[in-house]
């Protein structure tokens, strides 16, 4: 029998919900491109409820111990006394969100021997040691495609808020003020303005296709370019790397993984070469950002805004400057765990549970480690160390 450690965010303040703002969800059985969305062999909770959080447990309860296996929930994940720490070494699977990461360093990995499979709740499997789970043989997978349209959505929400300026002037209707000028001030139209993403996968893509109705003049830059026909519908232009595409464009949205090639990207040296207020949006990895570059830089107006979900270390200290820069639009690591994601992970996670259990194969493109191996998603999209 196996035991199954799920390392998940807090209930709410007020408590896990009795009750929710909508009644449904829209069925949606395939993401653009025709991969099909998870299909585990049943499920135990109802589409749209609160499932990242502890109290939601994935819908996992009922499927695992019904079978004899055990399942251990919890949000306690830092410091060597925490749960995670304490329940690690008898552990085989350990599951984790992006939102709430259990990092899984070498050194947690090296003291996990019966450690044979982690799963990503979302996508982005960076908060594993990759290199370590190669050498320990550990499969490590995620849900791919299960919230991608999720980030997509967020980031051109981020995009509409920093350039018209909404938050600071939602801020004056809470305040009780009707200052127009104050709120007009930084606010301009995306319309006509050059837009580009650092890499073109899933997201990007979606990005892409979300905000080509703007008429704005959309750029990219991946390793993999898009076939000739994708480029010719949403007329993109493409560049070999970032260091040739920022300086062109009035808003970047990062949607890379992070690895080794992509940490530290933007640092003093590849902001220094933007447009003066441009604006950079980044729900991918915090790390692929140095935050004091970001903070000096908006300080200084050569951002004119920075918004994003993501953070180095999650949940962010009290002190980190990215909540108190200037001109951002920061949240939590909200905009892959919609309620409507949620439904999409949680099946997957389950999927890919009764695929290991059975002994039969995990999708393809949820593997990202596998025989000791970069594999599936992961060989397309990351890197390693070594």
């Amino acid at each position: 029998m196996a035991k199954v450690l799920c390392v998940l965010y807090d209930d709410p303040k007020d408590g896990y919900p009795t009750s929710y703002a909508r009644d449904d969800l829209p069925k949606i059985d395939h993401y653009p491109g025709g991969q099909t969305t998870p299909t585990p062999k049943a499920i135990d909770f109802t589409p749209g409820e609160l499932l990242g959080s502890v109290s939601g447990e994935l819908g996992l309860r009922n499927f695992l111990e019904s079978q004899g296996h055990t399942l251990v929930v919890t949000s306690d994940k830092e410091g060597a006394d925490s749960v995670l720490d304490r329940e690690l070494p008898d552990t085989d699977v350990v599951i984790s969100q992006p939102f709430w990461p259990a990092y899984l360093t070498a050194e947690r990995i090296a003291k996990a021997p019966n450690l044979k499979l982690a799963i990503t709740a979302g996508i982005g499997s960076d908060h594993v040691d990759l290199d370590a789970a190669i050498a320990n043989k550990i499969t490590v997978a995620e849900v791919t495609y299960c919230n991608s349209i999720s980030v997509a959505e967020h980031v051109v929400m981020m995009t509409l808020g920093l350039v018209r300026n909404y938050l600071p002037s939602y801020q004056v209707v809470l305040d009780g003020g009707w200052n127009i000028a104050d709120c007009v001030e930084r606010s301009y139209d995306l319309e006509g303005m050059h837009v580009g993403t650092v890499a073109a996968g899933r997201i990007g893509l979606a990005v892409l296709r979300r905000l080509a109705p703007f008429d704005v003049k959309l750029h990219y830059t991946d390793r993999h370019r898009l076939p000739e026909s994708v480029e010719r519908e949403l007329n993109l232009t493409f560049h070999p790397d970032a260091a040739s595409m920022v300086p062109v464009c009035d808003v970047v949205t990062i949607n890379a993984p992070l690895h080794p090639e992509t940490e530290g990207l933007f640092g003093d040296k590849l902001i220094g070469t933007m447009k003066r207020g441009a604006y950079l949006i980044n729900t991918a990895r915090a790390k692929i950002a140095d935050r004091d570059a970001v903070d000096r830089a908006l300080r200084s107006g050569q951002l004119a805004g920075y918004a994003g979900d993501v953070w180095f270390p999650q949940p962010a200290p009290a002190d980190h400057p990215w909540r108190t820069m200037p001109h951002h639009g920061m949240t939590p690591h909200i905009s892959g765990s919609s309620l409507s994601a949620q439904a999409r992970y949680a099946a997957g996670t389950r999927e890919i549970l009764e695929s290991w259990l059975d002994g039969t194969p995990i999708r393809d493109e949820y593997l990202i480690v596998d025989g000791g191996r970069l594999a599936g998603a992961g060989a397309h999209s990351y890197s390693t160390k070594s």
